[in-house]
């Protein structure tokens, strides 16, 4: 029987390098490689098949003839190319991205005339006349440093590193893919590779995630291409090229960089997640496409479409690209749920139409009902570098529209109707693209008609971030059919796309119980001191001096600013309260001022604006009209009011809680709002747009949260359509909207037992070095740090809950809050010890670490008894604690460093074929030489010291040559020379960190506490 192999070369980078290659990528080795860069780990582009291709895809066409580009330009193109002025990684990436997709302008002299012609460095439109190149293994030579870094697999498109892939063993969460990614495109480390790069990709056998230059890694997604199950369409064209036989030669070329037989390479394989990825995304034509027309600049920030955004755009090109018996293309809707990139769909959408060669001279208008609204998308185009013109009037719309002097249009949707009154203007052109945000809002009413009247025969493509009422889908014939794929909200959070919302009924009214009121207080203001509790009590009780209608603001401005304090306070994360109307919006930041907790600021709308309140109060008020004047005069003009506080709220540190009524409800997007105070009755589309608010992800964010005080949605403990907000909707279409706070608390009890669960096996509750002992095996410490994850994140909402805090019992509060303590410092503790001592002495601590796994499964499968269990435990520490090597020659005794050095090395010369004795006394004689070269340059600073290391280094490397390699004829690779240097030096420099600051403290008079982590009162709950 052949042993299968379960690392990372042989189940993820050699089947990912074979399926590149047979989807049409050639392969070239890390030698040609380096060769094609003039011998050069700085240099990243492999100029002579740039030089080649760039001759090949371009001529210059004029009088009807064609001419090649001189030599002298080429170069310059590739100089212009290559020696792009670094400024920032993104900012770089961008001005890399320009060039390739634009070209480069270059003059030359055609038969006398000289004239500045097009270069281009990729023909977009013609895939195969570019050249696809695949390396592994690619060493990039790190900034400022002479020290290299190797991804394991790039993809070039004529020369120019396109994509890059991290891979991973399938044991290996792909996470860790994704990590080094993030690291390799630092500054310190390899970004002059990454300012090309269009495509990242983080896979392992099971999974794979992708992203864009730059992409934090919450915005790194998962592909989801249709028919890619088993017997799909797709599936079986994939499964072809997975087991497509590759040359000979090629699989010899591959199998010798990797130190690997071929004939391994031979084997037939099913097709696997990772497969499905590099196909969905690597393949040479996908690639291009996702990069030209799928890759935006939002503001600096580079994005990616995800699958959602790909696939409808598609189908929206081959619905419009019919005709109906009008002579119209044919319209849809495209339901994409909010906070998914809705804004962005639209801005692909209209660079896909610009670029599509079959549409000629789109018109595209851009049409919402509200101004906000329309200023967004307009931003959001220009920060995508399209320039929108926005109609600023009916009269400037039909300049713009009939005179044709724009591709692009932003506009309102009643200018239609002023436009129409100014001129009976008509085009029947069906190159008229009609994009309509938010449609189910602006398709009626006589403004749809006159816009309707204008374009009979343009196409109508409306756009919605939320279901459509039952009543709605009807009348949706006038668009057309929904354009698939759609995408809920239930997708939309189980891709990770938004967060998901939790809902909270909270009732804050009155006062006439003083007992609940007081223990209501004292669980809300748990860990203040006295004397804040005693200014809070007055603050309180000022309510009972206010009439009704004013004390229920106060009361509920009160119970605001406490749970944000308690639950969100100094976290980054921010709120939004949505009041009822202007007075009333006044009011509550009036009071929470007064509070004096949290800061808050109110953006709405003018004075003289009504804007379909659900409440009758007089908006013209003589506190509205001040407020109003006040910030006229702050900020000049309502733009710039609206603007500034916006920005301070997205970027600053205050204000804490912006407080609306009905502006910022829709369009407003900023990630670090994270809960909504709701204290006005909202309903249908527009209650779904308002939470939306707080969906979109932002680091350390696991949930948005809904705070209700006027029972929108009373419990949540019933269907969402048996509640009158959302009775107009399809249940099926609100599946997953919203959560309640209870069904994540109930999870707590079973979150807080399976923590305790891993230390069952602890005799003694006490004894925390039982604990870490315990947490020394690898496999149970990351469980340990999941569940402790998991628990600490349920624990936050549940005491973010008012309910919960007033119905659990103090003492179980207690509880839960102390073991959250003690198990984040256990956390603390075995992380200071896993990272000192597994660095010091690897091979050591590891053998150890196996054999408490062995124990900890002997014990779970009952083979040892709990006594058993326990003695092997402690003769295990004792080991540890005593440093025990029982197991190396005895020409190392005595010598701890040697013997650190000896069980890194020995792993290296037990893939050479040599006998147990000479294995360990070769291994042993190579430690003491590496320790006496470490000795003999040993000094002050020796770590920071650059020539003192290349001088250590090149001694250890002509050790390992002269007296292995050529005296003793063991076939070390240069690689895995490098490998063991690297190795050999990371423990040494662990060890020589450990032993100055142990000589610092005996200096000092002072024991050293090694695993004593530093403490506070504070509970953290974010892990």
């Amino acid at each position: 029987m052949t042993n299968f192999e379960t690392n990372e070369k042989h189940l993820s980078q050699i089947p990912a390098l074979q399926l590149l290659i047979s989807l049409g990528f050639e392969y070239i080795t890390p030698t040609e490689a380096l060769h094609e860069r003039q011998e050069r780990t700085s240099n990243v582009l492999l100029e002579n098949i740039l030089r080649s291709q760039l001759k090949k895809i371009n001529c210059i066409r004029y009088k009807a003839n064609e001419y090649l580009f001189s030599e002298e330009n080429v170069q310059s193109a590739i100089q212009k190319l290559k020696n792009i002025k670094y400024d920032g990684l993104l900012k770089t990436n961008e001005a890399v991205y320009d060039l390739l997709t634009l070209g480069t302008a270059l003059e030359q002299t055609i038969e006398g005339n000289s004239r500045s012609f097009n270069l281009n460095y990729i023909d977009w439109r013609n895939p195969q006349r570019n050249r696809f190149h695949v390396t592994i293994e690619y060493s990039v030579q790190r900034s400022r440093s002479t020290e290299t870094a190797r991804p394991d697999i790039v993809l070039f498109v004529n020369g120019i590193p396109f994509c890059v892939i991290e891979c991973k063993a399938p044991q290996v969460e792909v996470e860790q893919a994704v990590s080094q990614s993030i690291r390799n495109q630092n500054d310190d480390y390899i970004p002059k590779l990454f300012i090309y790069t269009q495509l990242v990709l983080a896979v392992n056998k099971n999974s794979a995630m992708y992203a864009t230059t730059g992409s934090a890694a919450k915005f790194w997604g998962i592909w989801k291409e249709p028919q890619m199950e088993a017997g799909g369409r797709k599936f079986g064209k994939l499964q072809e090229f997975v087991n497509k036989p590759l040359e000979n030669h090629t699989l010899a070329r591959i199998a010798d960089t990797l130190n690997t037989n071929p004939v391994s390479l031979k084997t037939d394989r099913l097709v696997t997640e990772q497969d499905k990825a590099i196909y969905s995304l690597c393949r040479p034509d996908r690639l291009l496409e996702l990069t030209w027309k799928f890759t935006i600049f939002d503001g600096g920030i580079k994005k990616i479409a995800r699958y959602q955004q790909y696939f409808v755009i598609k189908s929206t090109l081959n619905r419009v690209k019919q005709f109906d018996s009008n002579s119209s293309r044919k319209g849809g809707i495209i339901w994409h749920t909010q906070g998914s990139g809705k804004s962005l769909t639209m801005v692909m959408l209209a660079r896909n139409l610009a670029l599509n060669t079959e549409i000629m001279n789109p018109r595209i208008v851009l049409v919402t009902d509200r101004d906000d609204l329309d200023k967004q998308l307009g931003n959001t185009f220009a920060a995508c570098g399209l320039e929108a013109n926005r109609a600023t009037s009916g009269r400037n719309l039909l300049e713009l529209v009939a005179e044709k002097q724009s591709g692009i249009i932003t506009t309102l949707i009643h200018k239609f109707d002023k436009a129409f009154a100014v001129k009976k203007y008509r085009c029947e052109s069906p190159d008229i693209f009609i994009l309509v945000d938010e449609s189910h809002r602006t398709q009626f009413g006589s403004f749809s008609a006159r816009m309707r009247q204008m374009f009979p025969n343009a196409c109508y493509l409306g756009f919605t971030g939320t279901p459509l009422l039952k009543k709605e889908k009807n009348s949706f014939g006038r668009f057309g059919e929904l354009v698939e794929p759609h995408y809920s909200i239930t997708q939309a959070v189980e891709d990770g796309a938004v967060v998901p919302l939790l809902y909270e009924g909270r009732h804050v009214e009155m006062t006439q119980n003083k007992k609940a009121v007081d223990l209501w207080f004292e669980r809300l203001t748990q860990g203040l001191t006295k004397e804040q509790k005693a200014d809070l009590k007055r603050k309180y009780a000022r309510a009972e001096m206010l009439n009704k209608a004013d004390q229920v603001i106060y009361m509920r401005a009160f119970d605001i600013s406490e749970h944000y304090r308690s639950n969100w306070q100094g976290t980054g994360f921010k709120a939004q309260l949505v009041a009822p109307n202007k007075v009333a919006a006044l009011r509550y930041n009036s009071n929470l001022n007064e509070i004096g907790i949290v800061s808050s600021e109110v953006v709405i709308s003018p004075p003289d604006m009504r804007e379909g309140y659900d409440e009758t109060d007089d908006e013209t008020t003589d506190d509205v009209v001040k407020f109003w004047q006040k910030m006229m005069k702050r900020y000049g003009n309502e733009e710039e009011y609206t603007k500034q506080l916006i920005n301070q709220f997205k970027h600053g540190s205050e204000p804490e809680i912006l407080i609306v009524v009905d502006k910022l409800l829709t369009g407003f997007d900023a990630p670090r709002n994270t809960v909504l105070y709701l204290c006005r009755i909202l309903r249908e589309h527009t209650l779904l747009q308002a939470i939306a608010r707080v969906n979109r992800l932002y680091e350390g964010k696991e949930f948005g949260f809904i705070v209700d005080y006027v029972s929108v949605l009373g419990e949540l403990d019933k269907a969402l359509t048996m509640y009158s907000a959302f009775e107009g909707f399809d249940e099926s279409d609100l599946v997953g909207t919203i959560a309640s706070i209870k069904s994540e608390i109930d999870k707590l009890p079973q979150r807080y037992s399976d923590l305790w669960d891993i230390f069952k096996s602890v005799k003694y509750s006490y004894d925390e070095e039982a604990y870490e002992v315990l947490l020394a095996d690898d496999e149970l410490r990351e469980e340990f740090y999941g569940r402790l994850s998991e628990y600490s994140k349920t624990l936050a909402v549940a005491f973010s809950s008012d309910r919960f805090l007033f119905e659990t019992d103090d003492k179980t509060l207690f509880r839960y809050k102390a073991d959250l303590r003690k198990f984040q410092l256990l956390k603390a503790s075995v992380k200071k010890v896993i990272t000192e001592k597994m660095g010091e002495d690897p091979a050591f601590y590891e053998k150890f670490s196996k054999l408490i796994q062995q124990a900890i499964e002997d014990f779970r499968a009952k083979r040892i008894s709990d006594l058993d269990y326990l003695e092997k435990v402690v003769d295990i520490r004792d080991k540890v604690v005593g440093k025990v090597h029982d197991d190396v020659p005895k020409k190392l005794t005595g010598n701890e460093d040697a013997m650190a050095y000896y069980g890194v090395l020995k792993p290296f010369f037990e893939k050479h074929d040599l006998d147990e004795s000479d294995l360990e006394s070769i291994a042993a004689d190579t430690a003491i030489a590496i320790h006496s070269i470490l000795k003999a340059h040993q000094k002050v600073q020796f770590w920071d010291d650059e020539d003192a290391l290349k001088q250590t280094v090149n001694e250890i490397d002509d050790y390992l040559y002269d007296e292995l390699k050529a005296g003793k004829s063991i076939e070390l690779s240069l690689d895995q020379m490098d490998k063991i240097i690297e190795k050999v030096l990371q423990v040494a420099k662990h060890r020589s960190y450990r032993l100055s600051h142990i000589k610092l403290h005996k200096a000092k008079g002072r024991r050293l506490y090694c695993n004593t982590p530093t403490t506070d009162n504070a509970v953290k709950f974010n892990m």
